[in-house]
């Protein structure tokens, strides 16, 4: 892998304790929100994290489904997007 393609790919989340000094960055949302569940679990404290960035696919992803909220955001036209019926919402499929 190219060294820029790397630095496309990379995700950035600190993890920051509101009642102690603890302080990290994370190189994925997997393990800074098992760090933030842990710290929390532990100490009682109050964690809050901040995501720096996310890979070039999972941005887009996000993108195109509306994560904001609001419908005027999403991409219809994605083909990220499941556009098709569920299964699971049919109960006679």
């Amino acid at each position: 892998m190219v060294e820029t393609e790397e630095k496309a790919m990379s995700t950035t989340v600190r993890v920051r304790c509101t009642d102690c000094a603890y302080d990290e960055a994370f190189d994925s949302l997997r393990r800074a929100r098992t760090a933030l569940d842990d710290h929390e679990r532990a100490t009682g404290h109050a964690v809050d994290w901040q995501i720096g960035g996310l890979t070039a696919g999972v941005e887009r992803a996000g993108d195109d489904a509306g994560v904001c909220g609001r419908d005027e955001c999403a991409n219809a036209d994605s083909p990220l997007l499941d556009h098709g019926p569920s299964a699971a919402a049919d109960p006679d499929a």
